[in-house]
């Protein structure tokens, strides 16, 4: 048989799983819009299921890599052309 005691932790334990299924289904609905926009670089509040401008996007990644190449080979150029040391 099941003692007071035992009876009483089994009704605190339903107790509290109520609210911590709750809490995980609630965080779960927060999590996974965030979670889109964090991984695609976009404001966080934002709509996650925007339609999203590849070719603007495509156009701006072009844009920074090319930077990025073109100040890597003025710092090459630059430390090719210094004069030599003596």
């Amino acid at each position: 048989m099941i003692d007071a005691t035992q009876q009483a932790e089994s009704l605190g334990m339903k107790r509290a799983a109520k609210p911590f299924i709750i809490g995980l289904i609630l965080g779960a609905i927060i999590a996974f819009p965030l979670g889109i926009n964090f991984g695609r670089d976009d404001p966080l509040l934002s709509n996650p299921f925007a339609k999203r401008d590849l070719t603007k996007r495509v156009k701006e990644s072009v844009k920074q890599k090319t930077e990025d190449v073109v100040e890597g080979a003025k710092e090459r150029l630059h430390e090719a052309t210094k004069p030599p040391r003596e």
